[in-house]
């Protein structure tokens, strides 16, 4: 029995020792899957890339999942992005709610270049366009769910998968958790924890990659000014909390060390991205923000357009410190809403829709109901009151003859002078 035991301690060690060498033969690195931190919506981009904060663009839902749970309408956004060097960033999107505040939600993108001239080491540069090209690309394809909780809580999850196709190809698998708690009205704090399942990255050669988790955080407010018609959006996000960033966006030897907040709270409070929104009643949104609050030279702006109430369409303006300015058009569907009108306001709070049973009024009566309250309400003539048969002994119907004052003189003359004899 104690030959048996140690075998089994021995052998537990050894699987024991087997896994910690595997996993100190991954390398960690900084950025492992970097694609998948890509702004593809328009608005958010305008808004410093705050996507945290911002709900109802359905381009983000790999960082925001949360916003799942409001979901009302079958929605498909679409967002094309020129970056520098003709390289390209194109993004689809599906949104579908489901029954009990929840949502589904899932992506395809492609990131990056076509056309690249492909010349071997010692041939000649060939002259005009007569050469072999080449394109090297990453596909990403997500799947984000959420849904509410309680009455003031959102949560949501997603996972992406990456392929790569470069001098070798790779792939890549990260989840994203996130949630939004509702502080007051209009007023919103949420969160993310990106790569709660670590952030890891294989290639064809057979080297393995990975990055630790890291957590944001996020807030949002709406202000309505009733004298502009609209009202105001602002939106904040954090840089990480868990580990040390790069802050300067120019490339240089980095001065700052990226600081954690408990080390040094400015800098942290730099390394964060923020916008404000005007939206008009009439449909019309503009946009400023900051994708990094250490340089003014990181501005973004934008604007979007509720054409209809099936589609909306954004674009945005990103500058940058080295790169050459980015320009970023989105457009977004719903297929329901082109055919049907809007449905009343989904996911009340509770306080809300006790208001709406007690103060609003019934749209319409059913028609049993109608009938009975006409015919009291409707008030019958004299003239249309059922008379006596004739033979009937009670002379009912004579009374109000009698009472009547279209009966002739003559006769009371007669009974006058009867009475006077």
């Amino acid at each position: 029995m104690s030959f048996l035991k140690n075998f089994i301690s021995l052998r537990t060690c050894f699987l024991a020792c087997a896994f910690v060498s595997s996993a100190f033969a991954a390398d960690r690195v900084v950025g492992a899957n970097a694609t998948l931190d890509m702004e593809p919506g328009a608005r958010s981009a305008a808004l410093g890339s705050a996507t945290l904060a911002v709900e109802g663009d359905y381009l983000g839902l790999g960082t925001n999942a949360y916003q799942l749970s409001l979901a009302k309408y079958m929605w498909a956004s679409f967002s094309h992005t020129a970056y520098y060097e003709d390289t390209k960033y194109d993004y689809a999107s599906m949104v579908i709610p489901l029954p009990k505040k929840q949502g589904i939600g899932v992506s395809f993108s492609r990131f990056g270049a076509d056309d690249i001239p492909y010349i071997r080491d010692g041939e000649p540069v060939p002259e005009g366009s007569n050469y072999n090209t080449l394109s090297i690309a990453d596909w990403v394809f997500s799947v984000a769910w959420g849904r509410r909780f309680i009455d003031r809580l959102d949560l949501g999850i997603a996972f992406h998968v990456l392929y790569r196709d470069m001098d070798q190809t790779g792939w890549g698998f990260r989840g994203d958790a996130s949630a939004r708690y509702q502080i007051m009205d209009d007023f919103y704090v949420s969160g993310l924890l990106k790569g709660w399942t670590s952030s890891a990255a294989t290639w064809e050669s057979g080297e393995f990659e990975y990055s630790a988790p890291e957590f944001y955080l996020a807030l949002s407010y709406g202000l309505p000014v009733e004298y502009l018609y609209g009202k105001f959006n602002f939106y904040w996000q954090s840089a990480g909390l868990f580990h040390h960033e790069a802050r300067d966006l120019d490339f240089d030897e980095d001065t700052h060390g990226g600081e954690r907040i408990w080390e040094d709270p400015l800098d942290w409070l730099s390394g964060g991205r923020g916008g404000v929104e005007f939206a008009f009643d009439f449909g019309l949104k503009l946009r400023v923000g900051l994708s990094s609050f250490t340089t003014f030279k990181s501005v973004t702006a934008g604007a979007g357009l509720t054409i209809a109430n099936f589609l909306v369409v954004d674009y945005a303006f990103e500058s940058h410190p080295v790169f050459s300015p980015v320009h970023r058009v989105s457009i977004s569907f719903s297929p329901y809403l082109f055919g049907h009108k809007p449905r009343e306001e989904g996911h009340l709070s509770k306080t809300d829709a006790a208001k709406k049973l007690v103060t609003e009024e019934p749209e319409y009566l059913p028609a049993e109901e109608y009938v009975e309250e006409r015919i009291q309400e409707t008030p019958v003539p004299v003239e249309q009151t059922p008379k006596a048969p004739v033979n009937q002994s009670v002379p009912a119907p004579e009374k109000p003859a009698v009472t009547a004052p279209t009966a002739p003189a003559t006769p009371i003359v007669e009974t006058d002078d009867e009475i006077l004899e």
